[in-house]
């Protein structure tokens, strides 16, 4: 396809770009960003007004949304991400071998990645600044519901691109809404080296299934908060409820609380209180209902990825209970505990095998802005070359350099 030919004859150039240059297209996009934002809101305007007339429901039409606020935040992780080591040509390991070679792992880019996605347009922004600052190239192919925004949005990097004479497929904005383009991209593992999915299950499992190369992802994000006894109920409720209310629609949004026994009957009156005053649905276990008034919970709650304003709960008798249920029901993205005991935090983050998992904290730090990668182009939940926000290193791989004075392998 001459899309992927073309992505990969512009790594030749974005590959040996200096820092100066890719950190200035970066802080030239968002400067353009700022000054196109009109044209920007005008163009997701139009693609808002389709998805409501198309009957989108409430809350993906809300992801589709980009305007002052998220044109804002893109403004801030462009210069964020600029400000960033490079980590293109740095040496990890470097070691001087018995022989007196001097052998270290240098930095690579990856070459081509293809990202797939749906709705939220500000992916668009992200994943073609983290692709330019560790010298990718990258195919964008987003959702036919942010058609208009993505175009708009991709007009701005190519300019930004070409204003510095690098090419301008360096960043490819697919605007296409054909389906089998798809299809055909994820055969050409000749020229791609890596795709990044992000989206629905449905989406993540379809690239998994029908793709030649490589793909990093998630599922699902069925993120947990475990309530200890010995925790301050005040600070678990701050943290449950953050983790909740914050941003319901993201998939480190929390699902499933677990509330240790001999918590419940003073944690869930005040969880119920303060789910009601935001209209916070419960479904919880039947133990739970002696409780507080909230509907019951079926076997399908404990799996589910809601993206909504609803909330599981259950009872559970100790840290090894939750530790269980996590394991059996959740999809290795987040996971966080509330508690006072030493020993059960350290429990806690040996044996649940999650992405990332927290202590008293709320399951909204799971993000790369808040870790110190300026944003994320994806949050992996596999295991091997990236997991976790997806940051500039993690968009890199590595060859070995071998510094030598004549040294021979003499037969």
């Amino acid at each position: 396809m001459k899309i992927c030919k073309n992505a990969r004859e512009a790594t030749r150039s974005i590959s040996v770009a200096s820092t100066e240059i890719k950190n200035n297209v970066l802080l030239r996009i968002a400067e353009l960003l700022n000054k196109e934002r009109d044209s920007i809101k005008s163009a997701n305007d139009e693609d808002l007004k389709r998805a409501r007339e198309s009957g989108l429901d409430r809350v993906l039409v809300e992801r589709l949304r980009f305007g002052d606020g998220k044109i804002e935040g893109r403004i801030r992780s462009l210069q964020k991400i600029a400000a960033l080591p490079d980590p293109i040509g740095q040496y990890d390991d470097f070691v001087a071998r018995p022989n007196g070679l001097k052998v270290g792992r240098r930095r690579t880019p990856l070459g081509v990645i293809l990202m797939i996605y749906e709705a939220r347009p500000h992916v668009t922004v992200n994943a073609a600044a983290f692709c330019i600052k560790s010298g990718n190239a990258v195919i964008l192919k987003g959702g036919s519901e942010v058609l208009e925004t993505n175009k708009a949005l991709g007009s701005i990097i190519k300019n930004a691109l070409e204003e510095f004479q690098l090419p301008a497929d360096i960043v490819q904005v697919i605007s296409s809404s054909d389906r089998t383009l798809v299809q055909d991209l994820l055969k050409q593992d000749d020229y791609i080296d890596l795709v990044i999915p992000r989206g629905g299950e449905g989406l993540i499992r379809y690239v998994d299934e029908n793709s030649r190369i490589p793909v990093i992802k998630h599922f699902k994000g069925v993120c947990h908060c475990y309530v200890e006894a010995s925790a301050d109920m005040k600070k678990a409720l701050d943290i449950v409820m953050d983790s909740k209310m914050f941003m319901p629609e993201v998939c480190n949004a929390l699902e499933t609380v677990l509330v240790e026994r001999n918590a419940a009957k003073s944690f869930l009156p005040a969880l119920k209180s303060e789910a009601d005053k935001v209209n916070l649905k419960l479904r919880a276990c039947s133990e739970s209902r002696e409780i507080i008034d909230a509907e019951e919970a079926t076997e399908e709650d404990w799996s589910t990825e809601y993206l909504d304003t609803i909330l599981s709960v259950k009872i559970v008798d100790t840290v090894d209970d939750a530790i269980n249920h996590i394991e059996k029901y959740g999809s290795s993205h987040t996971d966080t505990i509330v508690t006072e005991n030493i020993s059960s935090a350290e429990k806690f983050v040996q044996s649940v095998d999650s992405s990332v998992v927290l202590v008293n904290a709320s399951t909204m730090f799971n993000d790369g802005e808040e870790l110190g990668l300026g944003a994320e182009i994806g949050i992996s939940t596999e295991k091997l070359h990236a997991r976790g926000p997806m940051g500039l290193k993690e968009l890199t791989s590595y060859k070995f350099v071998i510094f030598g004075n004549g040294q021979c392998k003499k037969l």
